[in-house]
């Protein structure tokens, strides 16, 4: 698995598109298939930065990407306060724009995105797992 080491800062959010972009690419994934792949991860990383580090800019987290068996499995692992995504309910789409709650679409594009997405607390951090599968 490839892993890059990222600050938890919003300006790192290219940089992670890129990253993943290039191994998606590298999978022979197709353009709406990157850019898929691309969303996710921006939303997954901007949820660790804003919710798991809360704005301190000291925190680190590593984003990891491997081919195996037919999928691109992305992980991402930090070390902030944990989060159980499985607590956050789908939003209402049909509901008025006044009358949403504010949050959750980043989880809810995560979900339609991805194939899998799994989410753990582990002793090496929390630990967010996003697989594509091809085909």
């Amino acid at each position: 698995m490839q892993t890059v080491t990222f600050s938890s800062t919003f300006d790192v959010l290219d940089d992670i598109r890129s990253f993943v972009g290039e191994q998606a690419r590298g999978a022979a994934f197709n353009e709406k298939d990157v850019y898929s792949i691309q969303l996710a991860t921006d939303e997954a990383a901007s949820n660790v930065i804003e919710h798991a580090y809360q704005g301190r800019l000291d925190g680190k987290f590593d984003v990891g990407c491997e081919f195996r068996k037919g999928g691109l499995i992305i992980t991402l692992l930090d070390h902030g306060e944990a989060f159980d995504p499985s607590k956050i309910d789908e939003p209402d789409l049909k509901a008025d724009l006044s009358d949403r709650k504010i949050g959750g679409l980043g989880i809810y594009l995560m979900r339609k995105l991805m194939d899998e997405v799994r989410y753990e607390t582990t002793q090496a951090g929390n630990l967010l797992t996003m697989v594509k599968r091809k085909g």
